[in-house]
């Protein structure tokens, strides 16, 4: 696995349900890899699976990543990817616990751990996603949701060396509406600092991040993506 606490930040392009054949030709001559070679960077591309093999080996020196990956390292489990498949696809990272994955498919914290476990058996970086709801935060349990999340979806033998947190808001993806910059620390300052065995892991921000504030977000002190 990649040791992630060289980067001073990291950042993931999550295609989810998009792309296409042309798009990823395109992509791929326009992308000027020359001016992203800052060793300081992690660039993470995370296309569909059926796309992986088009990237595979042409992103350098960004990193690929899968969107997800099951619970299963085989079997007849319809429509799956494995952590093994992932591997052999030249994934270095994968996403899990995405909000999506949660909201839309029923994913529970312990589905995520076992995901994240999957993925560090064969050598990939977990990028573990948590997040609140609109109604959590109106009740005020942000902190708590949070603490249940990554106490329950990061593996016993995970370390910060090796896996990424990444706060998502869910009442803020694809509204529009953003937490102030202020929220936004303060909530990464909490996970950094006050969640007992999970101080100082990597802790990227995602949820309606666009050219106009992504600048402003990445200076945060306590956001590293």
């Amino acid at each position: 696995m990649l040791k992630i606490n060289k980067f001073d930040r990291i950042i993931v392009a999550n295609w989810k349900l998009n792309g296409s054949i042309d798009f990823i030709e395109q992509y791929l001559q326009k992308l000027n890899c020359n001016k992203l070679d800052n060793s300081n960077i992690c660039g993470i591309v995370c296309p569909p699976s059926v796309y992986l093999h088009k990237l595979a080996g042409k992103l350098t020196p960004l990193f690929l990543g899968g969107q997800d990956c099951s619970n299963y390292n085989e079997g007849a489990y319809t429509g799956e990817v494995s952590a093994s498949m992932l591997k052999e696809a030249l994934c270095q990272f994968c996403i899990v616990g995405h909000s999506e994955r949660r909201q839309i498919f029923g994913e529970s914290n312990e589905d995520v751990c076992i995901k994240a476990m999957n993925l560090i058996a064969h050598n990939i970086n977990p990028i573990i996603c948590i997040g609140e709801t609109s109604e959590e935060k109106n009740k005020n349990l942000t902190k708590d949701i949070l603490y249940a999340q990554i106490s329950k979806s990061i593996p016993n033998n995970a370390t910060k060396d090796f896996v990424i947190i990444a706060y998502e808001p869910i009442w803020a993806i694809g509204t529009g509406l953003t937490p102030s910059l202020e929220e936004i620390d303060n909530i990464h300052s909490y996970i950094k600092n006050e969640i007992q065995n999970f101080e100082n892991y990597k802790i990227l921000y995602g949820g309606s991040v666009n050219a106009n504030n992504a600048s402003e977000i990445m200076c945060l002190k306590n956001v590293d993506g």
